[in-house]
């Protein structure tokens, strides 16, 4: 449209058409300049020191691509100005033979890239000669073709850094390093001075042209209706077509269909678009020819001059004839009777096929190219964003070269008091992971793995033997192990260990602990796996080249060999990813996994979501998460990890949740944590009231304890981590203050659903009030209490919720705030379960959890809280048995008694025992880290004086904060009408009934804040979505079909 003597816009209306080009090419720099001020604000950015070469080269491009675009093609015709733009890539060719010219070996892409820097070269030369041939004498259609030629070589500079970077790392040129680290370390700053570079580049271009070449900007005020139209149509399609060729692209590279979805389709896209323009003239032509029936003979040349040109434009015209009109005036300058123009045609034949040539030899490399399934999009493309005007040259070129690593992962599971069918569970499952990366076969070279058991207090004391037995537990374990021949038995410095060999070549190492030897519990488990095995072993080469990772598994977990190489990949993918956690199922049976099933839901599909798109996940749970080897041995991670609890708060924050409390280091030290929701893995839940309520009384308060943590480094972290923001921060004190007033949100909701319902404040807060009363004894008598309470309250809610849904029917309306708010939860909640489809009957467990809510916020809050200084453990505790022998009380073992113990009924002081370098190791590591706790009495007195003072100080801030807020609701519900917000009520059709309805401030405050929040877990939830299907979709396309199980 902007070619001189087109007709669909006016020649007076060019400089509109020249500014909407101008908008194309400034758009992909507006978004990276968008883009670049966004990460700035989540991250330190540091100010380049070689700014000026990266700028210089900038400079370069966006004049190049203003000048070809703007000045020059207007010009040409249309099928030089489509093929052009694949005489970009002739620089890069340059550079490519260069890059493979210094490399220290052998190069099988040197002769294709030498032939396509002579084929592009050949294009520009045909393209000058054929062009000035046609008219020597026109001296303007000369400099056209010349601005044509030096801007498309200008253009070419874009991609310099690609090679830049291969050229440095092949050479010993310390400049060339030296520059591509400080572009790596200032990329946002180079991005945000960049985007803006072009853009007054291309403005000052395109200002200084239009006068130049006698247009006026004043038309740009006056466009007629039907004209801006066709202009907003037109550049609206272009600027949606480039951001979503280039999000498909990037898709299609992250799903490895790098071939077919990606390479062949941007070859094949210039051809498209010449056949698209081309065709249709071609259609128009000979249908003119047909529509003469012989009356007239007439030529290509006539039918422009008296179709093409002698046109009457008509404002009720269709759009499409005159743009395949337009199309062919472009075309018209060839006289097919002269046997010049017919080689001018036939060379204009020649040009394109050269330049196409070139491009698809100078990204041969692409064919063998070995892009990682979810591969990151910094690793797929050097530059961050797309070039608008050429955008498939800029994405084939883009590509950056990198290669991959064999990682290896330990799988480190620990277990304590697990039932035969829960070790079942694992033991299959690593034996399913064997099988599917056998160590024998040697194309699977993606990982190597070693499993490991850590078996917590294995030994007792038995009536009438001086050494120490394996437990009932432990022997349900060795009963398993047992069927298989190839095993080892050594005896170790912390008890003893068993080296099984499974079919396919990999080892699983089981550790029988004696917690008489070393110090037992999961985390002192976790501690010494750690500084063995990234300590000692050889793995401490793979930890500083992020290439070894540890899987943190529960003695009860069943997963997928699926489920870990989705886990592996974002590790793998993602260097500042210190840990990452799949999908955690509970299974079970009875109302109380009922409940856990759509909790936890729940929690992954928003929660979760939510954490790793704004932010990051605050808790990889140890179940089944992957951490990075070289983020648990980072500075300040794993050292403060293995300290002991010496104050009340530790005890809360370091044991009793010792998964939240590693995260929460790992973020601190500038580690991100990541969720994967395509990696299932499935854990038994607690089946009674009494061991949810005992789980969840260790889960609350170490959660609080971790984030009041984080809170209270929010300025340090936020500059420390580049994943976590301030905005992050307060979303997390919004969550934390909301689930500090959730006991008294939930009287005050069931207190004013009772008074609208069934009986009145007064009875309702009483029997609240009643509640905390009762909860302030023993802990038993507590869950005693709060399970009979938990069934009154599933009733009451039960007749609350179906008279909110009557009130509705009743009044006719759902346009008050409550009505909204519960029709809108529940729509999110269906369209979140809609979009996980396989988990989808999960939902109808959403009744139970409705009715359940004040047992889960009100009691079970209350019951953490008061007994906040119970630090024992809750779940799988057994007492000793009745006239279960114990050793004599402060009677210390000998060297050699330490060393004895019966191993299936065989002394394994017979059995070999490790070597001397590992055994020194062993017993320095438990002197320094893992000696067994002395039992002191009057220590122990102390911590729980401690911890019960520790626990009166903050329930005495907790009940007080509720308190607060029952009062300031309660006195807004006094002065209702004083102080109540009046907002018009509405019926089914939407027409004012006259009515009004009545608001007090705290209780819109709440709905609109919750529902906020809400919103923003769904919108999260979405986006992670459409990433979890490209990894899946990626995944299912590179495993081999018996491999995806």
């Amino acid at each position: 449209m902007s070619n001189e003597g087109t007709k669909t816009i006016p020649d007076d209306q060019k400089p509109v058409i020249l500014l909407c080009i101008g908008c194309s090419l400034i758009a992909s720099s507006v978004f990276l300049f968008l883009k670049s001020i966004w990460k700035a604000c989540y991250k330190t950015s540091k100010l380049p020191r070689k700014a000026t070469i990266v700028l210089f080269f900038e400079f370069l491009v966006s004049v190049g691509a203003a000048i070809l675009t703007i000045v020059a093609m207007p010009h040409l015709d249309i099928v030089t100005n489509v093929t052009i733009l694949n005489g970009v890539a002739v620089l890069s060719t340059l550079l490519q033979v260069i890059a493979q010219c210094t490399a220290k070996e052998r190069n099988r892409f040197l002769l294709p890239s030498i032939t396509a820097f002579i084929l592009i070269l050949l294009g520009y030369a045909l393209f000058l000669a054929l062009y000035i041939m046609k008219d020597p004498t026109d001296i303007k259609m000369a400099i056209w073709v010349g601005l044509a030629v030096g801007g498309s070589f200008l253009v070419s500079f874009n991609w310099w850094e690609t090679y830049f970077r291969l050229i440095g790392d092949n050479s010993s040129s310390v400049f060339l390093k030296s520059l591509c680290k400080d572009m790596t370390k200032c990329q946002n700053v180079l991005h945000i001075l960049s985007s803006l570079l072009r853009i007054v580049v291309t403005a000052c271009v395109l200002g200084a042209y239009v006068p130049l070449a006698k247009m006026d900007w004043v038309i740009v005020k006056s466009i007629p209706s039907r004209e801006t139209r066709i202009i907003a149509i037109t550049i609206g399609i272009q600027l949606i077509s480039s951001a979503l060729c280039h999000w498909f692209a990037v898709a299609a590279c992250k799903m490895h269909a790098l071939r077919r979805c990606f390479i062949l389709p941007l070859y094949l896209a210039s051809l498209a678009v010449m056949a698209l323009l081309v065709v249709p003239v071609i259609v128009y032509y000979q249908e003119y020819r047909i529509s003469l029936n012989g009356t007239a003979s007439i030529n290509f040349t006539s039918y422009c001059s008296v179709v093409v040109d002698g046109r009457n434009q008509s404002l009720k015209d269709s759009v499409f004839p005159n743009l395949v009109l337009d199309v062919t005036h472009t075309l018209c300058f060839l006289d097919m009777s002269k046997i010049t123009d017919v080689g001018i045609l036939t060379g204009n034949e020649l040009v394109p096929m050269s330049w196409w040539l070139g491009l698809v030899l100078a990204t041969l490399h692409l064919w063998y190219l070995n892009v990682y399934r979810i591969q990151r999009t910094q690793d797929l493309f050097v530059r961050r964003l797309y070039e608008g005007a050429f955008i498939e040259q800029s994405l084939l070129l883009n590509t950056r070269l990198k290669a991959l690593e064999t990682v290896m992962v330990y799988l480190c599971a620990t277990m304590w008091h697990e039932t035969y069918d829960e070790m079942m569970n694992i033991i299959i499952s690593i034996f399913r992971l064997d099988k599917y990366r056998p160590k024998t076969d040697p194309k699977y070279n993606d990982f190597t793995f070693e499993a490991h058991i850590y078996f917590d207090d294995a030994f007792e004391h038995v009536e009438g033997s001086q050494e120490r037995h394996l437990n009932k537990y432990a022997k349900n374990l060795v009963e398993i192990i047992q069927q298989f021949p190839d095993q080892k038995v050594i005896r170790t410095p912390y008890g003893g260990r068993v080296v099984i060999t499974m079919p396919h070549g990999n080892n699983i190492v089981v550790h029988f602990k004696d917690k008489e030897l070393i110090r037992h519990k999961k985390r002192w488990s976790q501690i010494s796996f750690d500084y063995h095995y990234f300590l000692f072993s050889r793995s401490y080469f793979y930890i500083k080249n992020h290439n070894t990772y540890l899987l943190a598994l529960d003695g009860d977990t069943d997963f997928q060999p699926a489920a870990v190489m989705l886990l592996i990949d974002r590790l793998k993918m993602y260097p500042r990813v210190g840990a990452a956690c799949g999908r955690i199922h509970p299974t079970g049976s009875g109302p109380a996994v009922w409940f856990q099933k759509f909790e936890y839901a729940i929690s992954h599909w928003l929660q979760k979501t939510a954490e790793h798109v704004f932010g990051c996940v605050l808790c990889s749970p140890g179940c089944f998460s992957l951490f990075r080897a070289a983020a648990l041995m980072d500075n300040n991670v794993m050292k403060k990890y293995s300290t002991k609890s010496m104050e009340a708060s530790h005890y809360i924050q370091y044991d009793q949740g010792e998964d939240r409390w590693l995260c929460t280091l790992l973020l601190k030290q500038g580690w991100r944590v990541e969720y994967n929701a395509a990696s299932d893995a499935y854990t038994n839940a607690p089946e009674d009231f009494k061991e949810l309520y005992n789980q969840r009384r260790r889960w609350g308060p170490s959660t609080m304890a971790n984030v009041v943590d984080l809170l209270g480094s929010s300025n340090i972290i936020s500059q420390k981590n580049p994943s976590i923001s301030k905005p992050f921060m307060f979303y997390q004190l919004f969550s934390i203050i909301s689930a500090i007033l959730a006991p008294a949100t939930i009287c005050l909701l069931v207190a004013g659903w009772c008074y609208f319902c069934v009986w009145g404040h007064k009875k309702s807060v009483r029997v609240n009030f009643c509640s905390v009363v009762r909860l302030c004894l023993k802990a038993d008598t507590q869950i005693t209490i709060a399970a009979v309470l938990s069934v009154m309250y599933a009733f009451l809610m039960l007749v609350v919720t179906m008279s909110i849904i009557g009130s509705m029917v009743k009044d006719k309306t759902i346009l008050t705030p409550s009505s909204i708010f519960v029709i809108a939860m529940t729509t999110i909640y269906i369209i979140t379960a809609i979009m996980h489809p396989q988990e989808f009957p999960i939902v109808f467990y959403g009744v139970l959890y409705i009715i359940c809510i004040p047992s889960a916020y009100l009691l079970l809050t209350i019951y953490s809280m008061v007994n906040m200084n119970n630090v024992s453990w809750g779940t799988r505790e057994t007492k000793p048995a009745a006239g279960a022998a114990t050793p004599a009380a402060n009677t210390p073992q000998t060297t050699k008694q330490k060393g004895r113990f019966y191993f299936c009924g065989t002394q394994c002081n017979t059995r070999p025992v490790l070597l001397f370098e590992e055994q020194e190791f062993w017993m320095e590591l438990q002197g320094r880290y893992l000696k067994p706790l002395p039992d002191d009495k009057e220590r122990q007195k102390k911590i729980a004086s401690d911890l019960r003072e520790l626990r009166n100080k903050i329930n005495f801030a907790f009940f007080f904060l509720n308190a607060l807020w029952l009062v300031a609701t309660f006195t807004l519900q006094v002065f209702e009408a004083v102080l109540s917000i009046k907002i018009p009520k509405f019926n089914y059709s939407l027409v004012e009934t006259g009515d009004k309805i009545q608001i007090d401030p705290i209780a819109l405050m709440f709905i609109v804040g919750f529902a906020l929040s809400v919103i923003i877990q769904f919108l999260a939830m979405l986006y992670h979505r459409v990433y979890t299907l490209i990894h899946y979709v990626a995944f299912l396309d590179t495993e081999p079909r018996e491999q995806k199980t």
